[in-house]
Order: C-alpha cells, then structure tokens, then sequence
C-alpha cells in the first residue's frame, strides 16, 4: 500500500510539494540526525545495551543509567577502528595519490575487526552472529480485509519516508551540486516497496546512515545500490558464515565515521552571519529533531518553513520608487537615496503575485505611503498632497478576484478623494484578468502605461494644470472645490478609446499628452493613423 500511494504520487508529479522543505530545514534535520545516529551506535562502544530512540534524552539517560557495565574491550577496538577511519578518509580527501584509501575504509575496519576476533576470541565483544542463509521466500498477499483500518498508517509511513529519503537525498544532492528529481525519487520509492512486500519486507526508504556511509565511499550513480543489492543476495546465499565474526563495533564505528561529516556546523554559522530567519529554522529544526524525534523534528520545520512562506507571500515587498538623476529608470528610494520622486505622485512597485491573502496588506502600505509625507528630494511643482499614485506592475505575475474586488475598492475610495490611480506595464495575463473584471474600464484605459517614465510625464502635466489653475482661481473659490472641478476635468481630457492590445502595446497615449518640458521625457508609440 505505501508502495502503490508512493508510485501514484510520482506519476502524478507531486514532488513539487518537497519544493517547500528549505535547505536550512534539510541541513538542521541532518546534523540532528547524524547526532542521534551517532550516540544510538554507542553501545556497541561502550559494551552495554541502550534504549532504542530517535529522541537524544533517553539515550543519553540509557547511556549514563548503564555506565556500571561499561566494557573496555570493545571501547579500545572500536575507538582504533573509528581512528583508523578517520585518518584514512582524511589522506583520501587531502592527497590526490591516495584517493583510494577513502574507498577502503570500511572494508580495512570490517577486516582488522573479523582478524581480531577470530583470533582473540574476546567474550566481552559482541559479534554479528549466525545469519539465516538464503533469500526471503516469495510471496503473494492471500486477502486485502485489514486493507481499510491500514489506510491512516499507510499514510502516515508514506509521508514520514518521504520526509526522511527527501531530506538525506536533497542534503546529499547539494553536497555534491546535482539537482534532485522529487517525481522519480518518489517513483523509485514505491517500486522499491511494491517489489519488496512480495518478499515480505516492510516498508523502507532512503536509509540516513546507510546513504552516509554510501556517500562516504565515494558512490556517484545509482549503480552503487545495484552493486549492494547484488553482493548483499550473494552474500545471503553464500557468506553468511563468512560474516558471522565481524564484531558489532567495527560496524558501529564505520556508521559514526560517515555520520560525522554530516553534522553541519559550518553551515549553522554562515547562516547565522548572513540571514537571521533561515538560521532559526535551522535551530529550530535541529533542536526538534533531537528532543522530539527525527519524524516530529521534520514535520515542525516544515511547518514553519511553510509559515515563513507564507508570511512573505502575506506580507509582500512594497516600494516607493524614484527617479535616478539623468536618466528615465526609477528604482527604490531606500536602495538608492540619490533617486528622486515629485511632488503630488507616489510611485509604488508591489513586488508579488496580488490575491486574497496580502490585498489588505498592500492596501494598507498604499495609504501609508499616501499620508506619510517622506522626507527624500522632491521636484516639480509644489502642491500640498497626493494626486496621482502610480502603480508598477511588471513583478506582478498573477491576480486573483481578491485582488480585482481590492483594486475596485481602492479605485472607489481614491476618486472619493479626488486621486487617480494610473498602472504601469502589468503583463499579459494581469491585464486580461484586469479587463474581464471591468477594471479597466473603472480606472480608464487611458491610465495604463508601457513605462513608469509615461505615466510619471503625464501626471505631472496634470498636477501643473492644478498648480496653475489654483493659482488663477485666487479667492473666489475654495481650495477643495477648484480641485474637485479640477480633477473630474482632468479625467476627461484623457483619451477613451483604446482597447485591451493597445494598452500591452502603449498605442492609447497620444503625443500631445507628453508636452513636460523634462529633456528626457520619451513619449509612447504614436496612433496609428
């Protein structure tokens, strides 16, 4: 059963849901891991058996409760094999010439330790011992009737292998700087499974130690499993005598060898010194993972690596945009302070996908960038507040209705005090969506640029014509009524028959909207006639 889920999960291509477990959740999941694994071999060290747990607190309490039977000989031979190994993998890593050694670590480790014990006989050292000989008998299921109550538990083994073969095998792949196919990785899985429970095995996945080891030896491809599935059959059909001597410690320290290099350390600190929020869900990960259990550790970083998603994606990048002198780029204010901005225009860039969960958000960001007046280099005419707010669209990939109800409500409450949204280059897909919605339509096709530069000149020209006309209007109107009758005239002077194509290709502004006397203004692509 978790073989078939796991198969259908592939072929449906649902390894894009592992996209959501991060690097930093990967690296703290394997450093716990190779932590736990590491004291779970210690009591083939220290000659006494220790409870059974993915958890570091029992252990270590087994290994302390137990320390009156502690036991020198397999210490001291576990320890020599353990140096061993590390000194050859050492030579193999740092000299070219004796490359080799690294590959012949483990089997030098399983031969001194077989050597030594067939020749010493040492009682306190416990040996692998007799191994059944021959193959698992093949073997068809007769009924299906527990099918049903073993659904939730089927689910629950698929997800955590999943988590744990994902996890060392994304760890392994940027170890080594090749990408990983989650489809075919999750594919593989279940047809490993399915063939498997013919022969009565459970269900199994990546195996975090063994791949250790593995990865330690130098293995690059999978034929390195095909090798090990083969020796290991020949191995049950003829060797098992042949290993019945290899001592449980010489094993042990081969698994800790390989567990060491995956305790990432060096990773916690870049993290720490280049981004505070990926080193707490590395911390939070790993601290998890070795009090709670690898399945509970990987299961909460990957519910806050989600929950950091998300935030971002509720809580998008807003910015206020300027222009840079002597040219017609406009980029951020904070990024680059010497970029200026004009009086009477805010120019927000939204830096997302708009829809249901971040509307209220960007709303909120658009008032605030209304009232708050900023204290940055300001030009053009002085006026005593907003007028145009200047929406660039271009990082904006995808709208939903939330956002279409959102721009309709800002637009309605904008106009009730007479400021004009204008959009600037959304794509395709956001100004079909745009214009099925009737937005377009709301806000006026003649509000919708190529460029940030277009639709700056020409609300400039408009925030002149108010600066002017409030300035001949003298005492015999109010303030508010000269620019109300202002506004509604100034919306009417722009043109109003442009369709959806020529908005995407910047035909609807005429050339006579471009008169502002900046040197540097570039009108859009005239009518064609």
């Amino acid at each position: 059963m978790v073989g078939i889920l796991e198969c259908i999960m592939g072929l449906l291509r649902l390894g894009w849901l592992i996209r959501f477990i991060s690097h930093s959740v990967i690296s703290g999941f394997t450093t716990a891991s190779a932590i736990v694994i590491g004291l779970s071999q210690a009591k083939y060290f220290l000659g006494y058996e220790i409870d059974r747990s993915s958890e570091i607190v029992p252990i270590i309490k087994s290994i302390i409760s137990g320390a009156d039977k502690f036991s020198w000989p397999p210490f001291v031979m576990g320890s020599i094999i353990l140096a061993i190994l590390q000194t050859m993998k050492h030579l193999g890593k740092s000299r070219k010439h004796l490359k080799f050694l690294r590959a012949m670590g483990p089997l030098t480790a399983v031969i001194l330790g077989t050597s030594s014990a067939k020749i010493y006989h040492p009682s306190s050292i416990t040996l692998v011992g007799d191994i059944p000989q021959g193959l698992p008998s093949f073997s068809i299921p007769k009924g299906f009737k527990h099918a049903k109550s073993l659904i939730p538990t089927t689910l629950v083994i698929t997800g955590v292998a999943i988590l744990e073969s994902v996890g060392i095998a994304k760890a392994l792949a940027a170890k080594n700087g090749y990408e990983l196919d989650s489809n075919q990785e999750l594919f593989g899985l279940g047809a490993a499974n399915v063939l498997g429970s013919f022969f009565s095995a459970y269900p199994t996945t990546g195996s975090f130690s063994r791949s250790a080891v593995n990865h330690e030896n130098g293995a690059k491809t999978g034929l390195a499993g095909v090798i090990t599935g083969i020796v290991m059959c020949c191995a049950l059909l003829f060797l098992t005598p042949v290993f019945e001597y290899i001592p449980l410690c010489a094993l042990a320290a081969i698994v800790i060898s390989a567990v060491i290099s995956l305790v990432d350390y060096e990773e916690a600190i870049f993290l720490w010194r280049v981004g505070k929020k990926d080193f707490l869900l590395w911390t939070i990960t790993a601290i998890t993972t070795l009090f709670f259990g690898i399945e509970i550790g990987v299961l909460i970083g990957v519910g806050f690596s989600l929950a950091f998603v998300i935030h971002e994606s509720a809580n998008p990048h807003i910015a206020v945009l300027g222009r840079l002198p002597g040219t017609t780029v406009y980029r951020n204010i904070q990024q680059y302070p010497e970029a200026y901005t004009y009086n009477g225009i805010v120019i927000v860039r939204i830096d997302s996908p708009i829809y249901f969960a971040n509307t209220s958000y960007i709303k909120d960001r658009l008032r605030e960038y209304e009232i708050v007046v900023d204290k940055l280099t300001r030009r053009g005419p002085q006026v005593g507040r907003i007028y145009f707010v200047v929406l660039e669209m271009s990082p904006v990939t995808y709208i939903d209705t939330g956002a279409v109800q959102a721009l309709k409500e800002l637009h309605h409450e904008y106009k009730s005090r007479h400021i004009q949204i204008a959009i600037s280059n959304p794509n395709r897909n956001v100004l079909l969506m745009l214009s099925k919605s009737g937005v377009v339509e709301l806000i006026g096709k003649e509000w919708y640029f190529v460029r940030v530069h277009d639709a700056v000149q020409v609300c400039l020209q408009h925030v002149e014509r108010i600066k002017e006309d409030h300035m001949a209007s003298g005492s015999d109107s109010s303030p508010e009524e000269t620019e109300s009758s202002l506004f509604k005239s100034l919306l009417k002077q722009r043109g109003e028959d442009s369709s959806v194509a020529e908005l995407e290709s910047g035909t609807n502004n005429k050339p006579s909207d471009l008169k502002h006397s900046d040197p540097l203004s570039e009108p859009l692509l005239f009518q064609k006639s």
